[in-house]
């Protein structure tokens, strides 16, 4: 859909403001924007978070780049890196239309829950339908009104395969009919897009290959059956089993015909275990012959690259291993070729250090030196004339003299030109600045060329390992428990008390479930006794008034995440 002026407005001020303070959240930015009148609204919530940034952000810092995995995976382009300059669509002001859809469609998905809680889900999502819907999952496995309204109606679970804006139709492909998937069409496009990429696409993608591999066996045991018949199989001369010539490969040398499935695991065993110097041929990113036929012992040959590509692709993670083949082989050749290289330090990606292999020469500028010439030889005109030869040379040819000498050493070795050199490279370095983006379609990502760290900005080499680990985990079990209100949309976190939370604007919801319980009140809650504090009631399934069900683990659950993710 095209943005409204409105709302065009606003995203582009988000879009300047996460520029500008990279390292505080979305959300903070929104919240002020959203509370600022439209004249000078960019400019206000600059100065004052450029004022009191404590005041207004509260320790919501991007401390991670890391994509959320409630997101819909989508191949990202060599410009899309990790740095947090990146505005997602999730983070983005949504449109009104959008935001209605998105609350019809998980009314619809999930009507065993209350209006309020989804609005309330909704509201710290940022009704994102991707990010809201695998809290409302969580919710709805452990809501017990959820569970009773299930089993009353006869309700499924939410799934892909059951889904309130998901139809399963029959049609025919090729000559067989299947189900497949298709859409009911919600008013936002925006949504529709959403929920094809999140719910359609992958179970058609997983259909198609299905078929694809299901054809492809088919039309394997087809060929393999006739070629039994002609008396066409040929053994393999590795593991001496009868194949068809068209899963059969020969060597360059002796004509050694080797199956695919020996070139598959020799190829899984050099990569994966301790046989890549024994098996490959590092200049030619091959396999080598691995007949033990020959006469000496020995076969020099090797099987040819493309033979070696359709034995690992007929696989289904064929591609990937193909890919760290070539990246083994690439890494080889850059180790052996001893060039000075930028290499990223999360993957094999590697660039020439063009400052180390620039020449330095010194050399003078024509013009200079012309006009210097120039300037000699009118003087040399004009001063013969009154003074004697021997106060020409002194005074004239001897610095002439001195200075061709001095070009002419020049394009020598001359003692202190490595320490000159390393000088100019060090300047050239630092102009060019410590931030590397790795190229590399499957990684993207930016570090330090100094320590080699993830670029964050403000980026700080060397940063203490335990303060920047301990902040990761601060903000990782904060937004595991953090609560916004659908109404007011302020954040917020229970530090102690009963689990009926009231807003500043009025807003009273339940901590557990995020129901609106103005009315309720602590009805809400259960009402029997218990002789033992603290255990489970079993009378009822209702929320407690203290205890939050799961919240250590939760939070423990989101310390660990953050830690191995810090780490890796």
């Amino acid at each position: 859909n095209v943005e409204e002026p409105p709302l065009r407005e606003l995203n582009a001020a988000l879009r300047v403001l996460v520029e500008i303070f990279p390292n505080v959240q979305p959300e903070v930015f929104r919240e002020m924007l959203s509370n600022i009148s439209e004249e000078s609204r960019l400019q206000i919530v600059t100065e004052n978070l450029l004022k009191n940034e404590g005041q207004w952000v509260r320790g919501r810092l991007r401390i991670s780049a890391r994509p959320d995995p409630a997101r819909p995976s989508t191949p990202r382009t060599s410009q899309e890196t990790w740095s947090h300059s990146i505005l997602s669509t999730e983070d983005r002001f949504r449109s009104l239309s959008y935001r209605t859809a998105v609350s019809e469609a998980l009314s619809q998905e999930f009507k065993g829950l209350s209006q309020s809680a989804i609005r309330a889900v909704l509201a710290e999502s940022n009704h994102s339908y991707s990010r809201a819907r695998s809290i409302l999952l969580d919710i709805s496995a452990k809501s017990w009104r959820f569970s009773f309204t299930r089993f009353i109606f006869r309700r499924k679970t939410p799934t892909s395969t059951d889904h309130p804006l998901i139809a399963w139709e029959s049609c025919r492909v090729g000559t067989t009919s299947v189900i497949q998937p298709t859409l009911r069409f919600t008013p936002s496009t925006e949504l529709n897009l959403e929920l094809w990429n999140t719910l359609v696409q992958p179970v058609l993608d997983k259909q198609k290959f299905d078929r694809e591999r299901q054809d492809w066996e088919y039309s394997k045991k087809i060929n393999e059956d006739q070629a039994q018949e002609l008396n066409e199989l040929y053994d393999c001369e590795c593991c001496f089993i009868p194949y068809a010539m068209e899963h059969l490969a020969a060597c360059t040398d002796g004509c050694h015909y080797i199956c695919y499935t020996c070139i598959r695991r020799t190829i899984n065993e050099a990569i994966f275990g301790q046989g890549w110097a024994k098996s490959m041929d590092h200049e030619k990113c091959t396999v080598k012959c691995i007949a033990p036929t020959s006469g000496d012992g020995h076969c020099e040959g090797f099987i040819p690259a493309i033979m070696v590509q359709q034995a690992i692709e007929e696989e289904p993670d064929g591609v990937d291993i193909w890919a760290k083949v070539h990246e083994r082989c690439a890494a080889e050749a850059l180790i052996k070729s001893r060039m000075p290289l930028i290499r990223c330090p999360f993957c094999v990606y590697a660039e020439l250090d063009d400052f180390a292999v620039r020449k330095f020469r010194w050399k003078f500028r024509p013009l200079p030196m012309l006009m210097l010439g120039l300037f000699f030889a009118t003087s040399s005109a004009f001063i013969l004339r009154f003074v004697s030869l021997r106060h020409v040379v002194q005074r004239i040819l001897a610095p002439i003299l001195l200075l061709l000498a001095f070009n002419w050493a020049c394009s020598y070795p001359l003692p202190g030109k490595g320490l000159i050199k390393e000088s100019v490279l060090r300047v050239a370095r630092k102009r060019r600045g410590l931030k590397f983006t790795c190229l590399s379609p499957r990684c993207g990502r930016s570090s330090c060329l100094n320590c080699h760290k993830p670029w964050n900005d403000i980026h700080i080499c060397f940063e203490s390992s335990k303060l920047a680990l301990r902040a990761a985990v601060e903000a990782a079990t904060t937004d595991a428990i953090k609560r916004t209100c659908p109404v007011c949309s302020l954040s917020f976190v229970k530090a102690a008390g009963c689990n009926k939370l009231t807003c500043v604007c009025g807003y009273t919801m339940c901590y557990v479930c995020r129901q609106e319980i103005g009315k309720e009140s602590y009805t809400h809650f259960c009402q029997h006794f218990r002789q033992r504090p603290g255990e489970p009631c079993h009378e009822c399934e209702r929320c407690d008034l203290y205890k939050v069900e799961d919240e250590d683990e939760l939070v423990r659950q989101a310390a660990l995440r953050a830690e191995r993710e810090w780490w890796d």
